[in-house]
């Protein structure tokens, strides 16, 4: 039986929010009145009506103030549930999501020379990666609707974060990826229960006939780029971010309610929906008078998957589908799905897209883990490698407050590491072989 979810009823939501926006014709819809997009693009394609989740930011300024956020023990993104899609902070699933550390890398910032870098390292979240903060509302609001299972496709990492959070909410999952995804982030998903349907096909395959399933069997879809509530898990990044330089760098010992925005953001980008939460996150602080600036935000895509920098460049609104082969498969993506928000996050702040080889992508595993002890999957080092090729370009300054983005673990992609490592040695139990290894090549 068809069962189309646009006509079941909505989750309760925060009591703060107030519609959701179409960004490509302007539209507004209330809460309750639509789940994933607008009806003024196909629902297939790339080419979507793009939702945004709106909210009474007097409202929530009357409630809550950062000083709270910097005083709450929980830290877990519940602690921002009044600006979160959800009726309060234990709707979520039982399985704390971020709270991830922002390292100030002291080795890595004499190595380049940018003397105040951070790494915000995501990859510390419970499956590893950054769309652990995606998964948790999706669990949240798909068990609030009553829906039985939840579906999503995915190169492996947001699957992984669905599969973990579903499970400890005890939430049926079903996911479509690649078979060409990772065998790590399969067996993730394997071990956390899910249904598990490889598509002998690329990720926008799996995306394709995930909407299709859902819609057939009414599914809740947690797809990135379809579903415009993943946004706002993902923007949480950013309300750390500003509460972890402030602590950090002591300005909260002068004002309890200071946040800090960097001045620049670094991030890997394929489908777009992480890089449109940065901005999200940081476009809520702005409009809440906590933050004074806009950080400019760079978008980073290997050039074997360009398509929002091949937009961007252009300057057209719906990417080109492009043939993505990149070695980081969190990030390849042939027709982005969350475009508008992609070129919009790095538009409206004067930022840029930066292109990175992939022979780049690998190398900058190697000072990440070993001058900033950060472990990355190629897409998580592919956001430093593209800060590397922007300083080179004169992108950046050296003396500017600069964070990059790990989104997600190296154990992810343990055969990329040990490309650029190189094999064990093997050696005989003796230490005359231990002398021989140790002696100078």
């Amino acid at each position: 039986m068809h069962a189309d979810p646009e006509t079941m009823s909505s989750p309760p939501t925060s009591p703060f929010v107030t519609a959701l926006r179409c960004l490509r014709c302007g539209a507004e819809y209330a809460p309750d009145a639509i789940d994933y997009v607008c009806g003024c693009r196909p629902n297939h394609g790339s080419d979507l009506g793009t939702l945004d989740v709106q909210y009474d930011y007097a409202a929530i300024a009357r409630t809550v103030t950062p000083a709270a956020w910097h005083a709450d023990p929980d830290l877990a993104i519940g602690r921002f549930w009044q600006l979160l899609p959800i009726p309060d902070r234990a709707s979520l699933p039982p399985l704390p999501v971020g709270g991830t550390p922002l390292l100030a890398v002291p080795r890595l910032r004499a190595a380049t020379e940018l003397t105040n870098l951070w790494i915000k390292d995501d990859g510390r979240n419970p499956s590893a990666s950054f769309k652990d903060r995606a998964s948790a509302i999706a669990v949240a609001r798909a068990q609030a609707a009553g829906r039985a299972t939840v579906a999503t496709a995915s190169t492996g990492n947001a699957a992984a974060a669905l599969a973990g959070q579903a499970a400890a909410a005890g939430q049926a999952t079903v996911i479509f990826v690649p078979k060409s995804a990772p065998p790590a982030k399969i067996a993730q998903l394997l071990v956390y229960g899910s249904t598990v349907l490889a598509v002998d096909g690329s990720y926008d395959d799996a995306f394709d006939l995930c909407t299709e399933a859902c819609l057939e069997f009414g599914w809740y879809n947690r797809s990135t780029g379809y579903n415009p509530y993943m946004t706002e898990g993902k923007k949480t990044v950013s309300y750390e971010i500003a509460l972890q330089l402030a602590e950090q760098t002591g300005a909260t010992a002068e004002n309890p309610n200071r946040l800090l925005a960097p001045d620049a953001v670094f991030v890997s980008v394929g489908d777009g929906c992480i890089i449109g939460g940065v901005h999200k996150g940081f476009k809520d602080l702005l409009a809440l008078g906590w933050i004074d600036r806009m950080p400019r935000i760079y978008g980073v895509q290997s050039t074997l998957s360009p398509a929002l920098h091949n937009a961007w460049r252009a300057g057209a609104d719906v990417p080109a589908p492009v043939h993505a082969t990149t070695r980081a498969d969190s990030i390849s993506v042939d027709a982005p799905r969350d475009a508008v928000k992609a070129l919009t996050a790095v538009r409206a702040t004067g930022g840029a897209y930066v292109l990175v080889e992939d022979a780049a992508i690998l190398q900058a595993i190697l000072p990440l883990a070993r001058l900033g002890g950060v472990f990355a999957e190629p897409a998580g080092a592919t956001a430093y490698a593209g800060l590397l090729q922007a300083w080179c370009d004169g992108l950046v300054k050296a003396d500017e407050t600069i964070v990059v983005i790990n989104t997600g673990s190296g154990l992810k992609d343990v055969r990329a590491a040990m490309e650029v490592t190189g094999e064990v040695q093997v050696i005989a139990p003796t230490l005359a072989a231990v002398r021989a290894a140790l002696a100078p090549q």
